[in-house]
């Protein structure tokens, strides 16, 4: 049997000199047998290389990023880098069965992503994090959420997607929570203690098991509220109080106070009908408190993105959600001003059409198109009804950049490309590189879309945004938080010097394009 003897190794150029009889590239026990006649090269593999810039990025800037590695466990060689003074951690897309212990010891962590792991628990560790204001635990397998996570000063919280079947009661401690997303779950009921969260905006338990709603949720500033695909059969008349709100998602629900012939109108004759019920039940209530109350107007109606909703009627229902309401006797009312604004588009455009055919004169001024007239017309009645901060950021975005928006919008700034355009507007070269689409490859991957909207964030910090104006980046990737990300644009747009718009495609140097 042939031996091999490791002899030694040149320090200066990483090289392993072996003697032996081994077949070349192979390793015997713990002895390396080298090749090219006994000289082999000890180079790390290239996704340790990657690792490695990964750790030396987090040391010189804070933000470790180790997302989508297939790690199982946090990297041994992370013990040579410097990583007590991270303030944002991404470790999503992995597959971690526990939260590694090391991430607890960043006391400066301001930000962990820990989507799509296989996380079932959380450590007691956690607590050691007081800085964290945003947590991401989506996608997990996390059957409770434990009492030490209310202990953090978190203003976001992701817990969406997992198997929870309840909420602590510590909940109501989180005095600073603006963000608290617990859809796809399996919780029954929510804990009093919900009305607690002094500064809740937006509350997402859409697609759980709930059967009524808790009646403290009256007294919280919510601005959007999803309790949609759940089995909740009437709406507490208290939630009249929610004078904040501006979007109230309750579709796929058995209904049936209010009925579904109320909802499908939208929030304001929900609101009406408890306001009417409020009267029923409490006749000594004063007649300025028996009033309808008072709503913003906002664009956001009971089913985002559909001219009718789909409820189910409270009769006859399944828990799938799968039956639906079917009347047709209702017309929705935006529909009607939408019809109506086309309407009388088409009209003028007729008869301007018309007279020049009848007078012979030629159209000697801007041409006259039809579909920009009737994108304006839905976009006036949009505005005029509704979502007016979205609305306005739309046009701005058009109007400095000289490009048409879709009407999806949430579609159009996903990837980020606008939105880093839109950054080097005001700032020039504030975003250095752009990943943008190429003919060969029309969609970005989800990577460089993560890039993308961090390096607009970024520089929205760097040009001098405030941070509450700042959306968080799901807000953009995810298509969950256009009323933030308009905030963001507008409070851009505010420090931009005053100057006339520019296209994307400019002849003047630009920054680094990706592809």
């Amino acid at each position: 049997m042939a031996a091999s003897v490791l002899l030694g190794s040149a320090e200066n150029t990483g090289l392993h000199f072996t003697v032996g009889g081994g077949s070349s590239g192979a390793r015997t026990g713990n002895v390396l047998v080298g090749s090219n006649n006994g000289l082999g090269s000890a180079c790390p593999a290239p996704w340790n290389r990657s690792l490695d810039r990964a750790l030396d990025e987090a040391t010189a800037t804070g933000c470790l990023n180790l997302s989508g590695r297939k790690l199982k466990e946090f990297p041994r060689s992370a013990a040579n880098h410097d990583l007590t003074d991270t303030t944002r951690a991404d470790l999503s897309r992995n597959r971690l069965s526990e939260l590694p212990l090391e991430v607890c010891l960043f006391v400066s962590l301001e930000s962990l992503n820990l989507y799509q792991n296989c996380l079932r628990s959380l450590p007691d560790s956690l607590v050691n994090l007081q800085a964290l204001t945003y947590l991401n635990l989506s996608r997990n397998q996390l059957s409770a959420l434990p009492a030490i996570i209310c202990s953090l000063p978190l203003k976001g919280l992701i817990a969406c997607n997992n198997k929870l079947v309840s909420l602590p009661e510590e909940l109501g401690q989180l005095r600073h929570l603006t963000e608290l997303d617990v859809s796809c779950n399996e919780i029954q009921s929510l804990p009093p203690q919900v009305g607690q969260l002094e500064a809740l905006r937006d509350l997402n338990v859409r697609r759980n098991h709930l059967l009524k709603l808790p009646a403290e949720l009256a007294e919280l500033p919510l601005v959007r509220l999803d309790f949609s695909c759940n089995k909740v059969t009437s709406i507490p008349a208290c939630y009249r109080q929610l004078t904040q709100l501006q979007s109230i998602v309750l579709d796929n629900n058995p209904l049936q106070s209010p009925p579904a012939q109320i909802c499908i109108k939208g929030k304001i004759h929900i609101f009406k009908y408890l306001n009417l019920e409020a009267s029923k039940t409490t006749p000594e209530l004063s007649d300025y408190d028996k009033r309808p109350l008072n709503f913003s107007t906002c664009g956001d109606e009971l089913c985002p993105g559909r001219l009718y909703g789909t409820l189910d009627s409270g009769f006859n229902s399944v828990d799938s959600g799968d039956k639906r309401w079917s009347g047709n006797e209702v017309r929705h009312t935006f529909t009607q001003k939408i019809h109506a604004a086309l309407f009388g588009t088409v009209k003028g455009f007729l008869h301007h059409s018309s007279q020049v055919s009848r007078t012979g004169s030629h159209v000697t001024g801007r041409v006259f198109c039809v579909s920009t007239a009737l994108r304006r017309a839905v976009g006036a009645v949009a505005e005029g009804g509704g979502d007016q901060p979205v609305c306005l950021c739309v046009q701005n975005i058009e109007a400095r950049l000289k490009v048409s928006l879709p009407t999806d919008l949430g579609a159009a700034l996903t990837d980020g490309v606008v939105l880093c355009h839109l950054a080097n507007h005001v700032r020039p070269r504030s975003v250095p590189s752009i990943h943008v689409p190429s003919p060969a490859v029309p969609k970005l991957t989800m990577a460089k879309c993560r890039r993308n909207v961090e390096n607009f964030l970024e520089a929205c910090r760097r040009i001098g945004v405030p941070q509450s104006h700042l959306c968080l980046p799901l807000h953009i990737l995810e298509e969950r938080g256009l009323p933030q990300v308009a905030a963001t644009v507008s409070a851009l747009l505010d420090l931009a010097p005053p100057r006339h718009p520019i296209t994307l495609a400019s002849s003047t140097p630009g920054p680094s394009v990706s592809m």
